[in-house]
């Protein structure tokens, strides 16, 4: 029996393609980018190559971007370098409650070291309120850092007006970019933001490996210290072949975004209208029509998520109750809850996430087995 993969925004499986374009770095090209010898310089100029690729599709400068080891360390490396920078004593940050884990964890750490946060509220669709950012400014301010899209409902946050309020009080705004890449477009300018997260494995590219823009003239300090690498702000010898992987993975994302967003959007209206047709008493959450093209988080009253992720596993349909990064915590959902369901809901709650290699026929067959697991937990 076929293994019906929907948990795309937790990971997604390695290209053809971006194997294929990495092999070469762990035999022939297996040089270390910082020497000088020919061997070394071969691996620098491929490492160079992939990072002004990936710069041109964001719309950055190529000495704008820095490797990283995924979206956790850029986040990490975006707010606690910008609080790091600053020289003036106690510092503010702006963020909001559906953030993930590693934004906010930072944040809560950066508040122990006497750093204010506001953490500001969204309304029923996961959405922040640009007003509530311009409210919550403060002239000691160092940092706005507010997702793009959702990880756990798909909500697109409103980055371009928020970047308008951030830029006109020169305030640098960070957003994390890691579920939107590849599905919606990502420019910098168009977002008007000075810094921006992506991660390898979110794109069909490989595990341990990401980038953080940071603009030029944004205040930044790196987060650990070591050698020259990345122009001394992160510090490490650089995976030449998994940055290799990411520059295809995120080269091929932006050639099919168009055709992957109809499709993907294609099949979780069937999802979403099947599931309507066929179970009572659900709830889809997150924005209608501000959401990324390929989530579906939807609760099914009087049911256990976690007993019904169960369940949908011994059919062979993998999904998730929320994100991966929280698998193991206690308690509901910090976005749901922050979406004001009740713990009731939030608690049956289940992410769909569609992928590319998804069809009608996984649709169908969720569509199947999923009534009749729905009337037997209830």
């Amino acid at each position: 029996m076929k293994s019906i993969y929907l948990d795309h925004s937790a990971t997604t499986p390695i290209r053809k393609e971006v194997i294929e374009a990495m092999h070469p770095y762990f035999s022939d090209v297996f040089g270390n980018a910082s020497n000088i010898h020919a061997v070394g310089q071969k691996a620098r100029k491929n490492l160079e190559d992939a990072r002004k690729k990936i710069a041109g599709i964001i719309g950055a400068d190529f000495t704008e971007i820095y490797f990283t080891s995924g979206g956790t360390e850029s986040d990490n490396l975006a707010i606690q370098g910008v609080t790091r920078a600053y020289k003036g004593g106690k510092g503010h940050l702006i963020t909001s409650l559906v953030e993930h884990p590693a934004v906010l964890n930072t944040c809560r750490y950066l508040e122990r070291k006497g750093i204010e946060v506001d953490y500001l509220p969204v309304d029923a669709d996961g959405l922040v309120d640009p007003a509530a950012v311009q409210t919550a400014l403060r002239p000691e301010t160092l940092l706005v850092s507010i997702m793009l899209a959702n990880n756990e409902v798909g909500t697109l946050q409103p980055i371009q007006e928020i970047g308008e309020i951030t830029k006109a009080q020169g305030i640098p705004f960070h957003t994390d970019a890691v579920q939107a890449m590849g599905k919606i477009p990502v420019n910098v300018d168009d977002l008007n933001v000075d810094l921006l997260s992506v991660s390898a494995h979110k794109i069909y590219g490989p595990k341990g490996t990401g980038f953080l823009y940071v603009k030029q003239g944004t205040p930044f300090a790196p987060l650990f210290y070591g050698g020259h690498h990345e122009r001394g702000y992160r510090p490490g010898t650089e995976n030449v072949g998994a940055i290799i992987g990411l520059a295809k993975a995120m080269e091929l994302a932006d050639l099919e975004r168009d055709n992957f967003f109809a499709t993907m959007h294609r099949l979780r209206t069937i999802l979403e209208a099947g599931i309507r047709e066929k179970i009572k008493n659900v709830r889809f959450n997150g924005h209608t029509n501000k959401r990324l093209p390929n989530i579906s988080n939807i609760s099914f009253e009087s049911v256990d998520g976690e007993t019904l992720l169960y369940v949908l596993d011994s059919q062979n349909v993998a999904v998730s109750t929320g994100a991966a990064c929280t698998s193991g915590s206690t308690g509901v959902s910090h976005v749901l809850t922050a979406m004001e369901l009740s713990a009731e809901l939030s608690g049956a709650s289940l992410r769909f996430s569609l992928g590319r290699l998804n069809d009608e026929a996984d649709i169908g067959y969720v569509l199947d087995v999923l009534p009749s697991v729905i009337d037997s937990l209830r």
